[in-house]
């Protein structure tokens, strides 16, 4: 049923929204001034009717005092080692015995209790990334030490325990109901200021294609932005969870103000990776098993298209979904599952998003006429180990890049681990390095990365971005 039509007066309140975990040092406003002691005559302030025009003034109150309890503070805390050159002189410490060796960071966000028995609380990966300690507190004032049970970073979605009785739980909505223009209620813990609510309106679903934010499905609300609200709830007006608040788009940051552009994982998403990492602790994507590159106006010239839009299939691996279901090179992906494909990231992004064993319709444009094939996802390894695709990387483990640094438009495969004294190791290899391309073969990711080594090429040369600084490495 959609909301009577004096919920419209609700509109007018502040949108909600989900940000990045801050610093417990960050300074708030200034408090207003005090009012001077001594006011003459002050005039009682009359109370708020309850009715007009004999119809009740809609309130949020009843429906939050049942979801506000599940809706807690994450304190995380993680221990840095300061690069000291001095603290390695034994003369300077001689001299100076208390010299830093280590810095605590202390940051704050939201998280969502969604599973009272299990003491469940859903946050943001990036709320209790690298921390070393992990504190709830919950609204009644209790703070427990939280057990980690996995995150996913691809999408944003963390899953911690704690251990307590007496919890609250918010009950998970189907999130594909959603519509644009359904008011929604954001309650999170902005600034440390705790149990704090913001109203809005769905602005949009399915929003994608946001520089460096991942994997992406958002809501859209014209939310305030607040830090410290990421990981906390969006509600409907039933009280149930849409989805877990995340980002703001504001490029000039929080501080200039709200703009109205405020992103949230939808709860069917949550629940999904939810499941993957209570069972596992990990979340295992699946691949059509192919290439592809965006379809410019030069290109839809000689395909025969009438727009240029779509995926154009440069290379289709064998043993793959899409060989199987007889995806060929040239092909160009239109729409999958009915959703409309633009480019090679939105076909990425749609398919990083599907379990594995999913079965996608693929609307295909072969020498310009309609085509329809049905492909499955197959599981797609999360590491390879180099010594399987050359000797010359052995010691070394590779993976596919985050989807962060893919949406900001970074190709390559990521340098996971080296092994000391490997190798790869003494040909100056190093964990975190982004191979952006190499004398195997050209590749996209880490699928393209195996197949380039189908023949060991004589000299084996990586072109590396490590940090902001690119060079080649010639391997030995």
């Amino acid at each position: 049923m959609r909301p009577l039509p004096t919920l419209l007066a609700l509109t007018a309140a502040a949108a909600f929204g989900g940000f990045a975990a801050i610093s417990l040092h960050e300074n708030l406003n200034q408090p207003a001034q005090a009012a001077p002691a001594a006011m003459a005559a002050v005039p009682t302030a009359a109370a708020l009717p309850t009715a007009v025009g004999g119809q009740p003034v809609p309130s949020l109150a009843p429906m939050l005092k049942t979801v506000m309890p599940a809706v807690v503070s994450v304190y995380t805390t993680q221990r840095v080692r300061i690069r000291n050159p001095f603290a390695d002189d034994p003369f300077f410490r001689r001299l100076f015995p208390d010299i830093p060796q280590e810095r605590i960071n202390q940051s704050l966000g939201s998280g969502v209790i969604v599973d009272a028995a299990k003491g469940y609380v859903l946050t943001n990966h990036h709320v209790i990334e690298d921390a070393d300690d992990v504190q709830v507190t919950l609204a009644d004032g209790r703070t427990l030490k939280a057990e980690f049970l996995g995150s996913d970073a691809d999408t944003d979605v963390a899953l911690i325990r704690i251990p307590a009785e007496n919890l609250t739980a918010i009950p998970l909505a189907d999130s594909s109901l959603l519509d644009v223009g359904d008011f929604v209620v954001a309650i999170g813990n902005p600034f440390g200021l705790s149990q704090t609510v913001t109203s809005g309106i769905v602005s949009a679903v399915g929003r994608s294609g946001i520089r460096g934010l991942g994997l992406q499905n958002f809501i859209q609300t014209d939310a305030s932005i607040n830090p410290g609200n990421s990981g906390g709830a969006l509600v409907n007006l039933q009280g149930q969870l849409v989805g877990i608040n995340t980002a703001s788009l504001n490029p000039r940051g929080s501080m200039a103000g709200n703009i109205g552009l405020g992103l949230a994982i939808p709860s069917n998403l949550a629940r999904d990776v939810m499941r993957q990492l209570e069972a596992t602790g990990e979340v295992v994507r699946g691949t059509l098993g192919l290439e592809t590159q965006t379809v410019d106006a030069r290109l839809a010239t000689g395909l025969k298209l009438d727009n240029p839009r779509g995926a154009l299939v440069t290379r289709v691996y064998a043993g793959s979904g899409a060989a199987a279901a007889g995806v060929q090179t040239g092909d160009v992906i239109v729409a999958v599952n009915g959703q409309r494909i633009n480019d090679a990231p939105s076909l990425h992004n749609f398919e990083g998003l599907q379990p594995v064993g999913s079965t996608l319709n693929l609307e295909i444009s072969r020498d310009g006429k309609p085509l329809t094939l049905r492909a499955s996802l197959k599981e797609q390894p999360r590491a390879v180990a180099g010594e399987t695709l050359d000797p010359r990387l052995s010691g070394a483990s590779f993976a596919d890049l985050p989807e962060s640094l893919r949406q900001s438009g970074l190709q390559g495969v990521q340098v996971k681990e080296v092994a000391r004294g490997s190798r790869a190791a003494q040909n100056q290899l190093r964990a975190g390095d982004v191979v952006t391309a190499a004398s195997s073969g050209d590749f996209t990711d880490l699928a393209g990365f195996r197949a380039s080594f189908e023949r060991k090429p004589p000299q084996l040369v990586l072109r590396i971005l490590r940090g902001n600084a690119q060079g080649t490495l010639p391997m030995q």
